[in-house]
């Protein structure tokens, strides 16, 4: 078990190393349990080829969202979508979710009440019923936890370590947008503080500010590719960022990847705003997180079955794990693909 004897920061190890190293010596002690530890969420046997997806997560304030500008029915809102995004990654439908939440004595029953609005929204959006949770108090601030659950067939599910060395690295959606939202969100803040009497310049922006305070979990694609007959070889959420995930992907499959920045989609507002903050749009895409868009690899034969379809982008492919994991730029310059994303405990 732990055998450390001296005081090691966990910020160290960084929020998967972590993980991994608490969690090295779990032990799954019963069969219905057939994943545990590793990936977007849990499989849990029920039977006759049916299994339940659970995954859990945690929004804190001060930490995940900042409430100076993050209205609390979005915030209820996307805590939801934050968790069904996992469901999803494991090429899943989301079917109920339990919520507990911490919250010291400034939040009065009208703010819960809106907070709640916004959950049971996304509830009503995406048919998922809210099913029980706890309530307590918070010496500070606002946390909530939430965990979803849902279902599909055995062998419908996509792990993060079953693709293969010459499969299709695909996208869905746009990337980069939550991230460029922020920092407009954070420039507008800072301006305030200096200028209380200052009224936010947010006019024109609406796709990347609703990018990062009302996501969307990609249910949708999870029925498409379904009706297209195509199961991911390896699938994940992109919650940390596009190189991040591609990182897990490769060390969970032992692959390589090579991704083409040309092929990253992004919106034109997303481009447009970076340029006006000094940002690369190209690294927004690739480190900028909580896009919850979907990150999966797909055989080559499944090819035709999507080409030319504009929610899912072909940017990049397997290969064997000796080629590493790699960027060719626009240029035609290769280069080692850096995982700068969100970093817990840093």
């Amino acid at each position: 078990m732990f055998e450390n004897k001296n005081r090691t920061e966990a910020g160290e190890l960084g929020e998967f190393g972590l993980i991994d190293h608490l969690t090295k010596d779990t032990i799954l002690y019963n069969k219905s349990s057939l994943k545990g530890i590793g990936d977007d969420a849990a499989i849990i046997n029920t039977g006759k080829g049916k299994v339940s997806v659970v995954s859990t997560d945690m929004l804190i304030e001060g930490v995940h969202f900042d409430l100076s500008y993050m209205p609390l029915r979005h915030l209820g809102y996307k805590a939801v979508v934050v968790n069904l995004s996992d469901i999803c990654a494991m090429n899943a439908r989301p079917e109920q979710i339990l919520l507990s939440i911490a919250a010291s004595n400034r939040f009065s029953l009208e703010a819960m009440e809106e907070l709640y609005s916004g959950i049971h929204l996304a509830c009503k959006h995406y048919k998922v019923d809210l099913v029980g949770g706890d309530t307590s108090t918070s010496h500070k601030g606002l946390m909530l936890s939430l965990t979803a659950i849902g279902s599909a067939d055995e062998n419908k599910i996509s792990y993060r370590n079953t693709a293969g060395q010459t499969d299709l690295l695909c996208v869905t959606g746009d990337l980069g947008g939550a991230y460029v939202g922020y920092q407009l969100l954070e420039r507008e803040k800072r301006i305030f503080l200096e200028k209380p009497d200052f009224q936010p310049d947010l006019e024109g922006n609406d796709y990347i500010l609703q990018r990062q305070l009302k996501p969307e979990a990609r249910i949708d694609v999870i029925d498409m590719l379904n009706t297209l007959g195509i199961k991911p070889s390896s699938m994940i959420d992109i919650s940390d960022g596009l190189a991040s995930e591609v990182h897990h992907l490769c060390k969970q499959s032992n692959i390589g990847m090579v991704v083409y920045e040309d092929k990253l989609p992004i919106d034109s507002q997303t481009f447009e705003k970076a340029r006006e903050f000094n940002l690369d749009p190209m690294i927004c895409a690739l480190n900028g997180g909580e896009d919850y868009e979907l990150l999966f690899t797909i055989a080559q034969t499944d090819y035709d079955k999507i080409k030319g379809n504009p929610d899912i982008t072909v940017i990049g492919h397997c290969t064997e794990p000796a080629a590493g994991i790699n960027v060719v730029t626009k240029a035609g310059n290769t280069f080692p693909l850096k995982a700068q994303g969100w970093q817990a405990f840093s």
